[in-house]
């Protein structure tokens, strides 16, 4: 009888980030050491959870977490979350796992409920000593005036949704006029927004993740857009974006983002793999947000780090899995 523990990569969500999770999951689930493990696939949309296998869909068991597959009963022992958005990256997964008592790849219910909302995370973390954004928050249904936000922000600005990832529903507004439409196109996706001052300057993004006493800093990666700013396409059209890893910045500069990222990363109180992106502005290395389940695509940011330190993925997750089932 095999003594290799369950593993279920789960992916889909409720979130507009669906395919993109999809596609993380399957470049997961194909990294995962099958010598070492018994791994399965599962989408998750709303209250359909199912897993795939030998071409089929099996229901899953939301009472113990299992799935029969083929009359026999698999017991799931650890779940690699690679969904991007809801359930996944806000927590609702993670309280449910807890109930079970299921070991899971990413942060606990707490860490995962602030760094969801980007203006709460923001504002925590300004307030623990990082250097971040100052943002505007706006609630659906509250009154504001486009004049004391622009005095308050200064043009361009950025509107974004406040629990939404991938640049869905994010504008770069230059002008007055192009304020109402950015915000009604924010609060079509969440029911908080977030306003932002535009930083000239280089964009930048990192990885860091921990097992055992182990932390590991990914090498930084430079985020130069072809288009206005890194958009949605901008993000997964092949071409449309130079990513350079490691980023053509001074020794001082790697540093001090990398002991951010770092930093972030134990202020919070974060497990499994986090990515941290800001800009360098005029010297200053400022933190714009903090992704807990990042992109894991072959293209995405965090695979290509793991390969530019001289590493595999299968490695990396094999590290997590086994520090979370010890």
């Amino acid at each position: 009888m095999s003594t290799k523990k369950n593993v279920v990569v789960i992916c889909g969500g409720d979130g507009s980030e669906y395919e993109v999770s999809l596609k993380s999951g399957k470049n997961i689930f194909e990294a995962i050491d099958s010598e070492l493990f018994n791994k399965y696939f599962m989408i998750l949309k709303g209250r359909d959870w199912k897993v795939i296998a030998n071409e089929k869909e099996y229901q899953v068991d939301k009472n113990n977490f299992s799935c029969t597959i083929d009359g026999e009963t698999i017991i799931f022992h650890f779940a690699y979350i690679t969904i991007h958005g809801v359930p996944g990256e806000n927590g609702l997964l993670q309280g449910y796992l807890d109930m079970m008592g299921i070991p899971y790849s990413t942060s606990n219910v707490r860490v995962e409920a602030i760094t969801f909302d980007k203006y709460t995370c923001t504002t925590y973390l300004r307030g623990m000593g990082i250097e971040t954004t100052n943002p505007v928050l706006l609630r659906k249904g509250e009154g504001y005036s486009i004049d004391e936000i622009i005095d308050t922000v200064g043009l361009p600005c950025f509107v974004k949704p406040s629990g939404e990832g991938s640049s869905f529903g994010v504008t770069k507004v230059k002008t007055v006029e192009a304020l109402q439409p950015a915000l009604e196109l924010a609060f079509s996706k969440c029911s908080d927004v977030v306003i932002e001052s535009f930083i000239d300057g280089t964009e930048f993004t990192c990885g860091v993740y921990k097992f055992g006493n182990k932390k590991v800093v990914f090498p930084i990666a430079e985020v130069v857009p072809k288009n206005e700013f890194f958009d949605y396409e901008a993000k997964y059209t092949t071409g449309m974006t130079d990513e350079i890893i490691p980023g053509r910045f001074t020794e001082e500069i790697a540093e001090q983002i990398q002991t951010m990222a770092s930093n972030v990363y134990d202020i919070l109180g974060c497990s499994g793999i986090i990515r941290v992106d800001g800009f360098v502005s005029n010297g200053k290395v400022i933190m714009l947000e903090v992704n807990t389940t990042p992109g894991m695509t072959a293209n995405s940011f965090v695979p290509q780090m793991v390969r530019a330190m001289g590493t595999t993925l299968t490695q990396v997750l094999t590290n997590i899995i086994q520090d979370k089932l010890n």
